[in-house]
């Protein structure tokens, strides 16, 4: 049995690992002849921290980076205001409890979280394929994949393959599947790393002339790096060809200043904003996942989150399905994640158009930690009167009287049963309740009854389950 992935950016190179970790086959294949080399995603949300600690990678993300500094607002050389992120989105500084042990995004670099991703991968076993392009996808009982490989053809076969390749993904044009919404056609965005003198100061320096946010030159300085992400909304005809002394150029034009001289141009890329997503993420053995599947606007910082979060959600179920797991499994995937692309679609581009100017009504939540699947194909919730928490929902973390967190037992590719000795901070269920948690962190099953729980885990063939009696160090009041 064999996976073919198809795009080693952070959803493959994410869903590689899954599968090695679980001992599935996969050839993970990349059309260029290196990793990205740009910074392009820089924001990890702390939901994609919980994955990433599950993954084994967090300590090293964690090393490579650093919390988001302030956005510092500039009128030319005077400073406006300096605001925290919290005070940007309109709540309250998010803080450490019991339940959320990561509670604020992470700054790193999308070159350095690819680059840690690849390590984890080819520590356990895997290895990246590069200048593979996908030129043709045939199907029936298996999958077969024609490539260009430095120049030669070939044919690869695989039980399935999994479209990673980005918006412009070869894959999903293969199979047919429709790329459905709009493009902002009058705007273009310049992302680019470059090196600046003229700045003080850690911060997301958003330069203006007049003070106007919406007409800002943006350098966010990179972690452990002497570089910044250079960030600016222009026309098309500013995007044409941009080069070191274009940019400088749109620099003091737009922001008035000559002090600031930016060099050393390692990476820059023009993106038309494009809101587009599938109809569907499988078709026959071959799956969508990450930019294939959903694009959006970059406001908010969903994208590469949300392409992690697709591949956590398929690796457990496709490892299954090769093990004898029932198709239905994966039918699941695009049951659980269509919606929630739908849903980052919303936020993103409501997020675009706010394009920091103040707003009122409620603030956004960005965290991804209230992402759910209630009502999903895997969830049952047989309670007479659920709580807060239900079955679909994120299994929260928690401390232990022996000072074991949840997350511990839940970390590796295995599904937990809980069974609750009393009720603990954000698991407000009666005593003697059974919790099953998904290998991804989110909860299939809270049942007072455990033959429910038995039942599911027949249902889908899954043996992998370790059971755990907890308690509250402090029962919840």
């Amino acid at each position: 049995m064999t996976v073919v992935i198809a795009g080693a950016g952070p959803t493959g190179l994410t869903l590689g690992i899954e599968l090695a970790r679980r001992g599935i086959p996969c050839r993970l294949l990349e059309r260029e002849e290196s990793l990205f080399p740009g910074s392009r995603g820089k924001g990890l949300q702390p939901r994609t921290l919980e994955v990433f600690d599950d993954l084994g990678v967090l300590d090293t993300i964690r090393e490579g980076g650093m919390p988001f500094p302030k956005f510092r607002m500039y009128a030319g050389t005077e400073i406006v205001w300096e605001r925290a992120l919290h005070e940007m989105l309109g709540i309250e500084e998010p803080q450490v409890s019991p339940d959320v042990p990561y509670p604020l995004p992470w700054l790193i670099p999308q070159w350095r979280t690819d680059s840690i991703l690849r390590d984890r991968f080819e520590e356990l076993g895997g290895r990246i394929e590069y200048n593979c392009e996908v030129l043709d996808v045939d199907q029936d009982e298996d999958v077969r994949i024609t490539v260009r490989r430095n120049g030669v053809d070939e044919v690869i076969t695989g039980d399935y393959l999994v479209g990673t390749d980005g918006g412009r993904s070869a894959v999903r044009k293969l199979i047919g599947v429709g790329f459905e919404g709009e493009t902002y056609e009058r705007e273009r965005t310049l992302v680019g790393d470059v090196k600046a003198d003229g700045l003080a100061g850690v911060a997301c320096h958003m330069i203006t002339n007049a003070g106007d946010v919406t007409k800002r030159f943006s350098l966010w300085n990179l972690p452990n790096s002497d570089y910044y992400q250079l960030v600016a909304s222009v026309t098309p005809e500013d995007a044409e060809n941009p080069t070191l002394e274009t940019v400088q150029r749109l620099l003091e034009t737009r922001t008035g200043r000559t002090d600031i001289t930016l060099h050393d141009l390692r990476w820059i890329s023009v993106y038309r904003i494009n809101v587009r997503m599938v109809s569907r993420f499988r078709t026959g053995r071959v799956l969508l996942a990450g930019d294939a599947a959903h694009v959006h606007s970059s406001a908010s910082g969903q994208g590469l989150n949300t392409s992690v979060q697709d591949a956590y959600n398929l690796g457990w179920k496709l490892a299954a399905v090769l093990r004898g797991a029932p198709d239905e499994l994966l039918d699941s995937y695009e049951a659980e994640r269509l919606p929630v692309a739908a849903q980052v679609l919303g936020l993103s581009s409501a997020m675009h158009e706010r394009n920091f100017r103040p707003t009122t009504g409620p603030a956004p939540a960005i965290h991804q930690l209230d992402i759910t699947h209630r009502g999903g194909p895997l969830a049952i919730d047989d309670r007479e009167r659920p709580g807060a928490l239900r079955a679909g929902d994120r299994a929260p973390d928690g401390s232990l009287p022996d000072g074991t967190r949840l997350f511990d037992l839940f970390r590796g590719p295995h599904l937990t049963w809980l069974t609750i000795g009393d009720a603990f901070e954000g698991y407000d269920v009666a005593a003697g309740t059974h919790v099953l948690v998904r290998p991804d962190g989110y909860i299939a099953v809270i049942s007072p009854t455990a033959a429910v729980v038995e039942e599911w885990l027949a249902l889908f063939g899954i043996d992998a389950v370790r059971r755990h009696v907890v308690t509250a160090m402090q029962p919840q009041g």
